[in-house]
């Protein structure tokens, strides 16, 4: 039998760790690295704890390691799936949500019954930037030890809804180029082209290689940030990103047109593709003048 150096046998043993370790973390789920029930977080302590003993104590059999391993890891999983599945079980598991704010009053048995001193309380709520216990309506303590804090309607924060009714939905910026490359795939999703960004680029007086990140948002409005911080980027007027809308208002009606199923519809979807594009040259000679 080969004699192999301890040191050997140690980066053989770390590695089918550290393999072993990262396939339970995908059974887990993404759920394990935020939010852990009290019993997911002792047997991910437990794992760790034994992975690691295993990694440099050379006497242990690494083959009943692993299988100790499987068995921690087993029982999460199972208890997961019977969390799903029932809700008395989740109960158990997981517990209850507990109130310890209602009504700007705070519940002091509660806050007992779970080893919570006003300290922590207070520490919390600052936390999600509340500093008076009067302004809140509602406060639990989650089962994974987080604060939900719900504020009195007077004490919350005016929102665009509060002014507005049916406000139109925020769409996300569309990454078009990354490490100096066009990205097609997020251009076409937003109706435009490779044409249209060049454009947009030589406005800015750049280069597409020299731009380590762009993004359109739901404007059409183009914004870059260059591998060369040095580089100043000419200020946007509020008539460029008024040819950048209509811009986006063409494409739009262009590619409505193509899909449009009957005739007449693609008819009135050309005819507004048109009426943008009359309205984008006058706004586009008023630049050049």
């Amino acid at each position: 039998m080969i004699n192999i150096p301890n040191w050997i046998e140690v980066i053989i043993r770390s590695i089918c760790i550290l393999v072993g370790l990262f396939i339970i973390t995908k059974l887990l789920g993404k759920k394990q690295l935020s939010k852990l029930s009290f019993f997911e977080y002792i047997a991910g302590i437990t794992i760790g704890d034994i992975a690691g003993t295993l990694t440099m104590d050379l006497d242990l059999n690494l083959t009943n390691g692993i299988t100790s391993i499987l068995i921690w890891t087993i029982f999460p999983i199972i208890s997961s799936i019977l969390s799903l599945r029932s809700r008395k079980f989740r109960k158990v598991v997981e517990g209850n949500a507990t109130v310890l704010i209602k009504d700007g009053k705070v519940m002091e048995k509660n806050l007992t019954k779970e080893k919570y001193s006003i300290d922590e309380l207070l520490s919390q709520l600052r936390k999600k930037q509340v500093f008076q216990i009067a302004d809140v309506e509602f406060a639990t303590l989650e089962p994974c030890g987080e604060i939900s804090v719900l504020l009195k309607r007077e004490k919350q924060p005016l929102t665009v809804g509060d002014m507005i009714q049916n406000p139109s939905a925020i769409k996300e910026p569309q990454t078009v180029i990354m490490n100096g490359k066009i990205i097609d795939e997020p251009l076409s999703a937003i109706g435009l082209n490779r044409g249209w960004l060049k454009e947009e680029i030589e406005k800015l007086g750049i280069l597409t290689e020299n731009v380590f990140l762009g993004q359109v948002d739901q404007y059409g409005r183009l914004t870059v940030d260059l591998y060369d911080d040095k580089i100043q980027m000419p200020p946007s007027s509020s008539t460029q990103l008024l040819l950048a809308t209509i811009k986006k208002c063409e494409a739009d009606f262009e590619l409505l047109a193509l899909q449009a199923l009957s005739k007449k519809t693609k008819d009135m979807y050309d005819k507004h593709a048109k009426w943008m594009q009359e309205i984008k040259n006058k706004v586009g000679s008023h630049i050049i003048d």
